[in-house]
């Protein structure tokens, strides 16, 4: 019998190297968009199982498909929250790490990373799955993963960032991740993200991460590359580059308006 091979992605190991990664976001649920932006060349892919209706077999076959595009294509997950079983659950299908939504407090980082991480670093349970080959494995996942898996808590509330310093302090936790949207709401100023609070929170956020050793990283919603080319320019290192959905949309509606201007 041929053992199923580990995945290829390299994300924390390349992150904790220096380098820069560009991914996107997956909401449509669509295998075939996802293995088509998977082989467009994106470092990573993060399917939304917060705010779209993706499930997890549909997302255990967006990771198969994202695979199937390019190998060295990292598949994560933004969760649901801080929850254990889904976090374990998200890993066994085959993420390669997560990104977990409102985190406010150092103690919901540790329950993060206690989650995604197998005894004695953390609580994660073992059991047969995608992860370790369906139990071919298993052995070599245990380490594989404790060493691989990405952690990443997106601050997208004014308390996480008045809590940055402590949040960062959490053993395990490898990036940040902001959401503009859920950060200026929470300040009061939605999509204002040119406002002078929204740009000092950030500014701190990317100063703590600075002091702790902590990849910065953000969401560049617009699919107009100059956006995410200023975010990189002021030096997030974990950069998404808007998502499948608004990619299609932006085509298609740009496309249309230029073409029905000659249609009589």
């Amino acid at each position: 019998m041929t053992q199923t091979t580990s995945s290829q992605s390299q994300l924390r190991k390349q992150l904790r190297e220096g380098h820069t990664l560009l991914g996107s976001w997956l909401n449509s649920g669509s295998p075939m968009i996802a293995e088509l932006m998977a082989s467009c060349g994106f470092d990573f892919l993060c399917v939304d199982a917060e705010h779209s209706a993706v499930d997890l077999p549909e997302a255990q076959r967006l990771f198969q498909a994202i695979r199937s595009g390019n190998p060295s294509c990292g598949s994560l997950v933004r969760l649901h929250g801080v929850d254990y079983a889904w976090v374990k659950r998200f890993l066994d299908a085959g993420a390669d790490g997560v990104v977990a939504p409102l985190v406010r407090t150092a103690e919901e980082a540790r329950l993060l990373v206690q989650a995604c991480k197998y005894p004695p670093a953390g609580l994660r349970g073992v059991g047969f799955c995608r992860a370790n080959g369906y139990g071919l494995r298993v052995e070599e996942e245990l380490v594989r993963a404790n060493e691989d898996v990405l952690v990443a808590v997106q601050i997208e509330h004014v308390d996480a960032v008045a809590a940055i310093d402590s949040i960062l302090s959490v053993p395990g936790i490898d990036a940040v991740f902001i959401g503009p949207y859920d950060l200026t709401a929470s300040m009061g100023i939605p999509a204002q993200f040119t406002h002078p609070d929204y740009l000092d929170a950030r500014a701190k956020i990317l100063s703590a991460c600075a002091c702790n050793g902590i990849v910065p990283g953000i969401h560049a919603v617009s699919s107009d590359p100059e956006a995410a080319e200023k975010l990189i320019r002021e030096g997030y290192r974990f950069v998404a580059y808007s998502l499948d959905i608004t990619l299609i949309a932006t085509a298609c509606t740009t496309a249309l308006t230029r073409l029905r201007k000659i249609v009589p």
